[in-house]
C-alpha cells in the first residue's frame, strides 16, 4: 500500500472508478475486473486475467488511451506525494544534516553534539591560520548546498569583510543558515602598547567558560533546524557540557595552585587573554592578533623588557606560529621556551595528543601546569 495525505488519496480512487468504468462495455462484458486491496490506502487494480477478443482496434487504442492518461496522473499525484513528504524539515532520521564549519575547534564540538545526525565539512584545516584563508572548489560546493554554516564570529575570520562571508555570499548561501557561535559571549579587546582599544580578541575559545556557550548554541541550531531530532542533540550536549565543567574545574583548581609569583603566560600571540582573564593568570605576547605584522624588532624588545621586569619562569610558543621571534626573546633573556606548544586557535591531526577540543583544553592546562608550577 501507499501512504498520502487525505486529498491525494481521494484523488486516487476516484481516477482509478473513472478507469474502471471507462472500460466497461459491451465488448468487454465477458471479462472480470478485480479490485484488491480494500483495508489499503490506495487501491490496486489486478490486471485482467483473459486475453482481449473481438473488440475493434479503433476501441481497444481509445481504452488504452483512457488508461495511460489516468496512469500518468496517478504517477504525478504520487510523486507530489513524495515530495511533500521530503520537505518536511528533515523529517525523515535518514537524512543528516549538511553543516560546514569555519575551522577544527567548531568542527569537533558541532560533531560530537550532531552525531550520525549532520555531515560535517570543515573549511580551514589544522596547520592554517583561521584569521585569512583561500577557500578550495570544494569548499565553495559544501558551501553552496549547506543546510547550517558555522563560524565563530568576533571578528576571527575578518568579519562581514573576511574570507567567510565574502564566500558565502559568492556562492548565494544565506544568511539565515550563517550562525555565529559565540553569541553570549562578553567580547574581550586587542589593545597597543598605550592601552587603546583596538579590535576584538577572537580566541575566546580557549576559555572552558566560552566552550560550554558554543556547545548550547550549537545545541539550540541544530534542535531549530531538525526539531524531529531533539532528543538525540539534547543527550548527547548534556554529556559534553558535563565533560566541559569538570575541565573548567579543573582549569580553576591547577591555576590556584601555581604560586602567584609564577601565573604568568607568555606566548607568542594574544590569543589566551579570555582564558587568563577567567582563570587570574597574567598575560604577555609579541603580537596581538596573527597577521601580516608580527615579531617586528620593537615587538620583540617590549617582550624582552617585560620578561626581564617580571621574572617570567616560562616560554609558550603556539602550534602553528613562526618560532623565531620567542627564540630570539628566549636568547636575550636566558629564560627556556617549552618543549612542548601550546594551541590556541586549532585542534591536532586525527589520532594526534590533540585532536579533538576537550583534549585541547586538557593539553593545554596540564601544559601550563607543569611548567609554571
Amino acid at each position: 500500500s501507499i501512504s498520502c495525505n487525505s486529498n491525494i488519496l481521494t484523488s486516487i480512487n476516484l481516477l482509478a472508478q473513472t478507469g474502471i468504468v471507462m472500460a466497461k462495455s459491451k465488448e468487454t462484458t465477458n471479462k472480470q475486473l478485480e479490485v484488491i486491496g480494500e483495508d489499503a490506502k490506495c487501491k490496486k487494480i489486478k490486471p485482467l486475467s483473459n486475453p482481449l477478443s473481438n473488440i475493434s482496434k479503433q476501441k481497444e487504442m481509445k481504452r488504452i488511451y483512457t488508461y495511460s492518461i489516468v496512469a500518468t496522473i496517478l504517477i504525478v499525484l504520487l510523486a507530489a506525494c513524495g515530495q511533500n513528504k521530503k520537505s518536511d524539515s528533515n523529517s525523515d532520521n535518514q537524512t543528516p544534516l549538511k553543516v560546514v564549519t569555519a575551522f577544527t575547534i567548531i568542527e569537533d564540538i558541532a560533531r560530537e553534539i550532531g552525531g550520525s545526525d549532520i555531515e560535517i565539512h570543515n573549511l580551514v584545516p589544522t596547520g592554517a591560520a583561521p584569521h585569512e584563508y583561500e577557500p578550495l572548489p570544494i569548499d565553495m560546493k559544501k558551501t553552496s548546498d549547506a543546510d547550517i554554516l558555522f563560524y565563530n564570529g568576533l571578528n576571527l575570520e575578518g568579519g562581514k569583510s573576511g574570507w567567510f562571508f565574502r564566500m558565502t555570499n559568492s556562492v548565494g548561501q544565506k544568511e539565515e543558515n550563517l550562525y555565529s557561535l559565540t553569541k553570549g559571549v562578553q567580547p574581550m579587546y586587542l589593545s597597543d602598547r598605550e592601552g587603546r582599544k583596538e579590535e576584538i580578541n577572537p580566541h575566546s575559545f580557549v576559555n572552558p567558560v566560552v566552550g560550554i556557550i558554543m556547545a548550547q548554541n550549537i545545541r539550540d541550531v541544530f534542535i531549530e533546524k531538525d526539531p524531529s531530532r531533539r532528543e538525540n542533540y539534547e543527550k548527547r550536549t548534556a554529556i559534553y557540557l558535563e565533560k566541559l565543567r569538570a575541565i573548567d574545574k579543573e582549569y580553576k583548581e591547577k591555576i590556584a595552585d601555581i604560586p602567584e609569583e609564577r601565573r604568568i603566560l607568555v606566548t607568542s600571540e594574544h590569543a589566551f587573554q579570555y582564558m587568563t582573564n577567567q582563570y587570574g593568570l597574567k598575560e604577555a605576547y609579541i603580537w596581538s592578533i596573527d597577521t601580516e605584522e608580527t615579531g617586528s624588532p620593537e615587538q620583540i624588545k617590549a617582550l624582552i623588557s617585560f620578561v626581564k621586569e617580571h621574572n617570567v619562569p616560562m616560554l609558550f610558543i603556539e602550534s602553528n606560529v613562526d618560532k623565531r621571534p620567542m627564540q630570539m626573546v628566549s636568547l636575550e633573556t636566558n629564560v627556556a621556551i617549552s618543549k612542548k606548544p601550546i594551541y590556541s586557535d586549532e585542534i591536532g591531526k586525527p589520532g594526534s595528543e590533540v585532536d579533538s577540543y576537550l583534549k585541547f583544553l586538557q593539553y593545554n592546562i596540564d601544559l601550563i601546569y607543569k611548567e609554571l608550577k
